[in-house]
């Protein structure tokens, strides 16, 4: 493997539990479950590190524009991508992972692509935990209305899927007599069926003129330029308010309505927003 605990058979101790099934048999929605069932922290799913909740490194295929590049991500077919994995690997250092892929072959990709070594592998089917009606609805729902899920909360799936819609799955089972809850996300992927999808610069300014001239201390909004990002948007607009007491409060209000109307309505994250007050209306 590419890190080192300093002991003395560090591969020998690693777990390695795989599930593999079709695409869209549901098996990112059970992943959590297999995980929490087999002791797993960590789990590799489409291109991304998870471990406890938390996205460590990578870039979901989900996010790439054609099938063949998700294909080439989620095996980690890009140096750079399979470098920052592997990182992360090293600095959690985990002792047992989940890793989700469509067939044997691709799972054994990913082992070497990440250096795994040689460890043995414990194979789970979808087929082994899931109904075929289960199958089958999870089937349709990738069909007809383009949705993926992943294993990760929303609060750290929504870092890294800007502009994408995010809704929370939460569930609560029972394990070994304690209350297990898990929350995974859904998100809808650039190359779904249903179509491309992107937000223009010019929908975004109109937001922001609007969501500045909302608050009533405003004259009006002279200026707004909007960088746009992989991670999500820079925004910056010029103002004239009509008042000059309490001049910091009032852009901060304006701050706050920007912030709000954007992500309320794009799901985009804000990065910054810089305002100027130009002179009073």
């Amino acid at each position: 493997m590419a890190w080192s605990t300093g002991h003395e058979g560090i591969e020998d101790m690693l777990q390695i539990v795989a599930l593999i099934g079709p695409s869209g048999s549901g098996k990112s929605h059970r992943a959590s479950l297999v995980a929490v069932d087999k002791g797993v922290d960590t789990i590799i799913d489409d291109g991304l590190l998870i471990h406890q909740g938390r996205i460590v490194a990578g870039r979901s295929a989900k996010r790439e524009a054609t099938r063949i590049a998700a294909v080439k991500r989620a095996i980690f077919d890009n140096s750079d991508h399979r470098l920052e994995v592997i990182e992360g690997l090293a600095a959690i250092q985990p002792k047992s992972v989940l890793i989700l892929g469509t067939s044997e072959h691709m799972i054994s990709r990913i082992v070497d692509a990440l250096e795994l070594g040689d460890n043995p592998i414990e194979w789970i089917r979808i087929e082994d935990i899931a109904t075929p009606e289960e199958r089958r609805i999870a089937r349709h729902i990738r069909q007809t209305e383009g949705k993926h899920v992943i294993p990760a909360p929303t609060v750290e799936v929504q870092k890294s899927f800007s502009g994408y819609l995010v809704d929370p799955l939460r569930f609560i089972f029972r394990k070994k007599g304690r209350q297990v809850e898990v929350e995974k996300s859904i998100v809808r992927p650039t190359y779904s069926g249903l179509g491309r999808f992107y937000i223009a610069d010019t929908v975004l300014t109109a937001i922001v003129v609007h969501a500045a001239g909302s608050v009533p201390e405003i004259a009006r909004v002279s200026k707004v330029m909007v960088q746009s990002t992989q991670d999500g948007v820079h925004i910056e607009l010029d103002v004239t308010p009509r008042v000059s007491r309490g001049l910091f409060d009032i852009l901060r209000r304006v701050q706050e309505e920007v912030r709000h109307h954007i992500e309320l309505m794009t799901s985009l994250n804000v990065l910054s927003i810089r305002i100027i007050a130009r002179r009073l209306g």
